[in-house]
């Protein structure tokens, strides 16, 4: 075997398990995101047999959506009688829950513990209070000098070891074949694909840890598979006796589609009767654009409700794809989608006679960490650990206390530190790569380029005097997959700090100049842009307005006294409180004891892209993702295109996060949240050890232990634009293709220019007329 043909091998065995994000940065991702160029079906087999997880919802859920009408009868027998099913639907159900597939067997449990032994500590960042030695040298060699002191290897001497984790690899491997081989190199990582897909995320990513201690799969593979053949634990896994049953999986395929198109007859069938558009030709008092996730389009209405107001749908990293540095700290955050790499690095300086607010800033900063590390070492050093319980219970327990009776009288949104300095600071955009040093930032072209290209995804014509460009961010208490509820297209960081670049970048003069001369659009001089955040837990807008001219406070005003009515009736909606729905809002934010502060993007089903003239006067309950798209602007479809390949990749990601860790929260989830430890300040285990969770915890996605709260539906996307733009797009590309033809993603399209009827697509480039009537906008 040669290096190129192990790297391949384990370049290929690595698709088996999907990247684990930090729970700092946990984005919603597929976590059979390497499946993803075989069909769906093929996928759930293959997944079932390596990772042991079921890839189906259980016979229960389906009993409980057919029963309640969500999975349509007709089509149901439509679709079985078309397989030649001829059981009845309870006769399918019945089966369906007789079916009890045999546990994967972990042949390796020993192997396992001495392997994370070693992990753990090394992939450790900064919860330890005890460095493990050597991380600096990467994970195999700080693990070879080592692993004489370990009592359980019994190791004579370090010689024992080859010095490079390939030499390793190629000492074990040397006896298989290169199928065996990587039959062996995909079992072993996926016996704890947690783990191996934090490996990868911090390899991929190059994080600040992975630069100063390394760790690869190669390393890892290297490590184990040492251990194994030292403690003649199995290497190449034996193959099953009989291969997995797939009659189960059939009907469970079935059932699924038959209750996706259940839904998206659902949804057409409200756009066909929802209520006309009232006509209105004067400009919007204020025009706000929020991030397409499903939380917003609850706000959207109710925004729209309080006064003349129009809203926009745009992917909530508001177009930028940049890293940003905070000034609390010096870890720089990704804050734009996962696919994309980033361009820009954006950080804060203080606005024109403000430094002395920044300075006062910076000092509360320095001594709030200061205190923090002084608690953590009272209470983590011998010599003072006890004394320190001791003189500090008074105080916790009196804390406590006040955690649990009042939690929402400790929570201030208005005076939160996260968003105290914004105030009085602007932010400033370079280039990552900034080669000549430069404080210039980034050229006027590009800058007018960003601009540009959010007016033309979303189809703008006309400018009100007040714009707010709405990042989304959440709040909880004691919630260690807190970032989640974040933004998903910022990389699981809040949204508002592309929100405030974007207007920043939108307010100066000479991109307007130039957008004007260069691109024919005219901002008019009385338009001025706003970053905003919306709070997805409390539905607070806090506007960063401390640039905003004299000549726009009267506006300004009555836009925030009609945000604060929104919020109202947005939280009355959501949480059924009554006139205290705001309080209720609060309290659940900072209750430490609430495992469910908001359902996130549970129930996220569709991707809608047209006009907001298409949904205005529905209700789509949350389901759906909406994006502003005007096609009629878009003569070229650059714009759709970038649509599809960017925001519907991303929702699909989201899509399927959602309904892996729904259908199997045990193997794809997070567990319960009553058991978790958090480890290394980057995941979670459940108990006292294991694998790595790597997905959302059962509380994010059922309402109770048994009964679900997300319905497990793949994405079904809806666009508004001519069919053959579509078809030149996908032909185009070929992975939207895929994703299409593997029934990853649904795709409907409402074709303008054929009296709006909706044609659904089938593999092949093939479509098939709705049953519904054309809708009409």
């Amino acid at each position: 075997m040669t290096k190129e043909q192990l790297q391949d091998i384990i370049e290929t065995a690595s698709r088996v398990v999907g990247k684990t994000w930090p729970l700092y940065s946990f984005v919603t991702s597929n976590p059979l995101s390497g499946y993803e160029k075989a069909h769906f079906k093929k996928a759930a087999a293959d997944a079932e047999h390596l990772l042991g997880g079921k890839s189906f919802p259980r016979a229960s859920v389906f009993r409980e959506a057919w029963e309640q009408g969500e999975i349509d009868n007709e089509e149901l027998i439509a679709l079985l009688t078309e397989h030649h099913i001829t059981q009845s639907p309870e006769e399918c159900l019945t089966e369906m829950s007789s079916y009890k597939s045999e546990p994967i067997r972990n042949n390796n449990g020993d192997l396992d513990r001495m392997v994370l032994k070693w992990l753990i500590p090394f992939l450790d960042e900064g919860l330890a209070e005890w460095e493990l030695p050597n991380k600096s040298e990467g994970f195999f060699d700080a693990w070879r000098h080592l692993i004489p002191y370990d009592n359980q290897v019994h190791l004579r001497s370090i010689s024992e070891i080859p010095k490079s984790g390939e030499e390793v690899l190629f000492q074990i491997l040397e006896k298989y074949s290169e199928e065996e081989c990587l039959t062996i190199v995909q079992s072993h990582l996926a016996a704890l694909p947690g783990w191996t897909g934090y490996i990868k995320y911090r390899a991929e990513e190059n994080s600040i840890w992975h630069q100063n201690c390394k760790i690869t799969l190669e390393d890892y593979l290297a490590v184990r598979l040492w251990l194994a053949n030292h403690i003649d634990a199995e290497i190449l896994p034996i193959k099953p006796t009989q291969e997995t049953e797939n009659s189960s999986i059939d009907l469970s395929y079935l059932w699924l589609k038959a209750w996706e198109k259940s839904w998206q007859n659902k949804l057409e069938n409200s756009l066909k009767n929802k209520p006309k558009n009232k006509k209105v030709d004067d400009l919007p008092e204020a025009q706000l654009v929020f991030c397409i996730d499903t939380r917003s389009e609850l706000i959207r209405r109710n925004v729209e409700s309080k006064g003349h107001y129009e809203t926009f749908g745009y992917a909530g990293f508001f177009g930028i794809p940049m890293n940003y540095k905070p000034l609390n700290n010096e870890i720089i955050r990704k804050s734009c989608p996962p696919i994309l790499d980033s361009a820009y690095s954006v950080s804060e300086f203080a606005q024109v006679d403000k430094e002395h607010k920044l300075t006062a800033y910076k000092k509360q900063q320095e001594i709030q960490k200061f205190t923090n590390h002084f608690l953590k070492r009272m209470k983590n050093m011998l010599p003072s650990a006890f004394g320190y319980v001791d003189g500090s219970g008074v105080f916790y327990g009196m804390s406590l206390l006040a955690r649990t009776l009042i939690p929402g009288q400790l929570y201030r949104p208005n005076k939160n530190n996260k968003l105290s300095h914004e105030g009085s600071c602007e932010p400033k955009i370079e280039p990552i790569e900034n080669k000549n040093n430069s404080d210039d930032g980034i050229p006027i072209k590009e800058k007018a380029a960003i601009v540009k290209s959010a007016f033309a995804l979303m189809g703008w014509e006309q400018f009100s005097p007040l714009i707010l460009f709405v990042g989304h961010g959440s709040h909880s208490a004691n919630n260690p997959f807190g970032s989640s509820l974040d933004c998903g297209a910022c990389a699981a960081s809040p949204g508002r700090h592309n929100a405030r670049m974007l207007a920043k970048l939108a307010n100066l003069p000479e991109v307007r100049t130039l957008l004007k001369d260069k691109e024919g659009i005219t901002i008019p001089k009385d338009t001025v842009f706003i970053g905003a955040e919306h709070n997805t837990t409390t539905d607070e807008i806090v506007m960063f307005d401390s640039e905003v001219p004299n000549s726009h406070k009267e506006k300004l005003d009555r836009l925030k006294i009609d945000l604060h009515f929104a919020q109202q009736t947005a939280t009355q909606e959501r949480l059924g409180s009554g006139m205290k729905s705001i309080k209720a809002a609060h309290k659940k934010t900072n209750d430490w004891s609430e495992t469910r502060p908001e359902w996130g993007l549970a129930k996220n089903a569709g991707f809608i892209v047209g006009p907001r003239s298409l949904t205005k006067t529905m209700n789509l309950h949350g389901n759906c993702f909406l994006h502003s798209y005007n096609w009629k602007l878009d003569t070229t479809g650059d714009a759709l295109e970038q649509i599809m390949q960017g925001p519907m990749v991303v929702t699909q990601w989201i899509n399927n996060h959602y309904y892996f860790s729904s259908v199997d929260n045990e193997t794809y989830g997070g567990g319960s949240k009553i058991t978790h430890n958090i480890t290394g300040t980057f995941g979670v285990v459940q108990g006292n050890g294991g694998d790595l969770k790597i997905g959302l915890p059962l509380q994010s996605v059922n309402e109770t232990d048994e009964k679900a709260y997300h319905q497990p539906l793949r994405l079904s996307v809806l666009i508004q634009a001519p069919k053959q733009r579509i078809q030149e797009i996908l032909n185009k590309n070929k992975n939207l293709k895929s994703l299409l033809d593997n029934e990853w993603i649904y795709l409907l399209v409402m074709d303008p220019t054929d009296k709006n009827g909706i044609v659904r697509y089938q593999k092949g480039m093939n479509w098939v007329a709705s049953t519904q009537e054309a809708i009409l906008n």
